[in-house]
């Protein structure tokens, strides 16, 4: 008895369909015709997401590297697409900020831009349709620098900023392989170029919200949400050299996201996303970006000087991680100390290997002036603190014989003045790096 029932309820409400459908079509307008209602932000967290994306993605550049390469038949040579990477605009002198490891290969850069598209005043009918023109921003009311969740009522529909993509080749300002931070420079006029704003690294705090805007798998202009996971983290640099205090975040950043911004949620710069933890070479929610306050004091070092000059002892060391092994849990064990370095001149003592096969330890360094010395991270950070031609105390821990077996022995503190002098690390030269 219910279907019967069941399928009349169903005839009605199609009969009911099909008289809305007569009076629509009738009226001159069908159902498919009628505009839907425009849906704003449901939240000011949304809206202050949107508000970030639009005023920092002018910000955010994207690089293509290439390698020149010689045909094996016609001889002729040619650019190679070698990988891409993202960059931000750090002035309107033209100034670009990105990863080393970007850049360090490369034969030559191009770095792609976003600029504003004036509209005429009579514009032709198909001048919207240009491939290279997109309309990613649209306008909206602001109030206190946060995009409206209310909006506004208009008769008519709602503005937007029109983009295109500009590309200009690129020369390298100055790099920093230590810290993993290249400046690029493009002659771009200053109208174009929207300078992204600098925040702070200071007092960041893990749980804050965080955005990252970059071109992973040269998918340019991918904003990505997360927090601050961790503060303080440690990565290597492309030669090696600690890089300390990094951010790490559960953002995702993927292959072409080095170089690009990590930005707080008002969207000021505090930080530029270098490197993942990932096996398999994609996001797995582990992130790292250079604090701001650390990319701010070298990007100004390489535009004035080209290069940031530090200061080293001039050994080489046994990392933490394996020195462990030798039962030594804090400090750096010095290896070795070349005649010409100024540690040598000071009396530092690195570790040999006599003709019977036994290992005498060198000096452990666990102290540089006050600051002590766990790991070579440590160390690093103290030096920086220092510049070429300044004599610094290092305090070291020296084993010492007292008898005729290896366990006849004594540990000594001994203090000696070095002076320190300026780091040979060159990067890769190419037609890239010519200023």
């Amino acid at each position: 008895d219910n279907y019967p029932k069941h399928s009349y309820e169903i005839s009605a409400i199609s009969d009911d369909i099909d008289s809305s459908l007569t009076s629509s079509t009738s009226s001159g307008m069908s159902i498919a015709e009628e505009t839907p209602p425009v849906r704003m932000c449901t939240d000011d967290l949304e809206a202050r997401r949107i508000a970030v994306f639009e005023r920092a993605a002018p910000s955010v550049v994207f690089l293509d590297t290439f390698v020149e390469q010689r045909d094996t038949f016609t001889a002729n040579v040619m650019d190679v697409p070698l990988g891409s990477g993202s960059g931000i605009v750090w002035d309107e002198k033209g100034h670009i900020v990105t990863n080393y490891h970007v850049v360090r290969q490369a034969q030559s850069a191009q770095v792609a831009i976003l600029t504003r598209v004036v509209p005429e005043e009579n514009p032709p009918s198909l001048s919207n349709t240009a491939t290279d023109t997109t309309s990613l921003f649209p306008k909206r009311r602001q109030q206190q620098g946060l995009v409206s969740s209310k909006g506004e009522k208009s008769d008519s529909e709602p503005a937007t900023i029109d983009y295109k993509r500009t590309t200009y080749q690129a020369k390298v300002v100055g790099v920093d392989p230590g810290k993993d931070i290249a400046v690029l420079k493009i002659d771009a006029p200053a109208s174009d170029l929207f300078p992204t704003q600098l925040g702070t690294s200071k007092n960041l705090r893990v749980g804050q919200s965080v955005l990252a805007i970059g071109n992973p798998f040269g998918l340019d202009h991918t904003l990505t949400a997360g927090i601050i996971s961790g503060m303080g983290r440690e990565v290597k640099s492309p030669i090696g050299r600690p890089i300390t205090n990094v951010i790490q975040t559960d953002a995702a950043i993927n292959p072409g996201n080095s170089g690009g911004p990590l930005l707080d949620s008002y969207g000021g710069l505090i930080g530029l996303n270098t490197a993942i933890y990932s096996p398999s070479g994609a996001s797995a929610g582990i992130g790292f970006a250079i604090p701001v306050d650390s990319v701010k004091f070298i990007v100004e070092t390489l535009i004035r000087d080209g290069k940031v000059v530090r200061p080293v002892l001039g050994i080489s060391y046994l990392e933490s991680s394996q020195s462990k092994a030798l039962g030594i849990t804090k400090g750096v064990l010095v290896l070795d100390v070349p005649e010409s370095s100024p540690a040598f001149k000071a009396g530092m003592k690195g570790t040999s290997r006599s003709e019977s096969g036994l290992i005498t330890i060198g000096d452990i360094i666990v102290k540089v002036e006050d600051k002590a010395i766990n790991k070579e991270a440590d160390l690093f950070e103290a030096l920086e603190s220092f510049k070429p031609g300044d004599r610094v105390r290092v305090t070291v821990d020296r084993v010492e014989s007292t008898g005729p077996t290896s366990r006849d022995v004594r540990i000594k503190q001994v203090v000696l003045v070095v002076e320190l002098r300026a780091s040979k690390e060159l990067a890769k030269t190419s037609r890239l790096y010519a200023r």
